[in-house]
């Protein structure tokens, strides 16, 4: 269990890769719940894919595989779905739940803490980080990641951000929740805009008063 003190003293500063690997360990037997939530928001980001039939797509941080049924349904048979998790309490749940659901085209594998070492089915039509706070903020794993997306590629980001100054009910939600779940604050102003180099055509939505983002844009050639 990551101790309280070791983890915030990371947050001023730039990802821990140990302490959220520490703390997702801790969290993965209550996630599912803990998620529950934000579902509308997931389902709205993987929307945004607008994956179809045929197509391949990647769940960074795919945690215990939420994300999963729904990426599997809609590329179907033909298609592929890599979830990479670096967690392995994580993955062993999202290992069951994929058993569970008899869809042979969602592949999982076990990543390095900056989810830069997967491999398999490059280059993807599409690219999904689902509150991956941490990676977003670490510039060697979305420079990689963004290499595995072909041109044209879907690339969809949801997750935390500040709200306007003024909605303070929004932000003390932010804060709170972002102190439980990342190990670091930096960039949550906008959390993707290590992302933006790559993409165009993008587009961004507010919700929850602001306190929640879903950016979609497409690999720039």
């Amino acid at each position: 269990m990551v101790k309280p003190e070791a983890n915030h003293a990371a947050l001023p500063h730039g990802p821990d890769a140990d302490a959220a690997m520490a703390q997702y360990e801790e969290r993965a037997g209550r996630y599912d719940w803990e998620l529950a939530a934000f579902e509308p928001v997931r389902r709205a980001a993987i929307e945004q894919l607008a994956i179809g039939p045929g197509q391949s797509v990647v769940d960074v941080g795919c945690g215990t595989g939420l994300s999963l049924p729904l990426l599997g349904a809609a590329v179907g048979p033909r298609g592929r779905v890599l979830g990479v998790e670096p967690s392995p309490g994580m993955l062993s749940r999202a290992r069951a739940r994929v058993v569970g659901m008899r869809m042979p085209w969602i592949e999982l594998q076990q990543s390095v803490a900056e989810l830069a070492d997967f491999s398999g089915i490059a280059p993807v039509d599409a690219m999904l980080f689902h509150f991956t706070h941490d990676v977003l903020r670490n510039p060697r794993a979305v420079q990689w990641l963004m290499s595995q997306v072909k041109p044209g590629g879907r690339v969809v980001a949801a997750g935390l951000q500040w709200a306007p100054l003024w909605a303070v009910p929004a932000n003390l939600f932010v804060w709170s929740a972002a102190m439980y779940s990342t190990t670091c604050l930096e960039g949550l102003a906008c959390p993707w805009d290590l992302l933006r180099p790559y993409l165009c055509e993008v587009e961004e939505q507010s919700l929850w008063a602001g306190s929640i983002y879903i950016a979609a844009g497409r690999r720039r050639d």
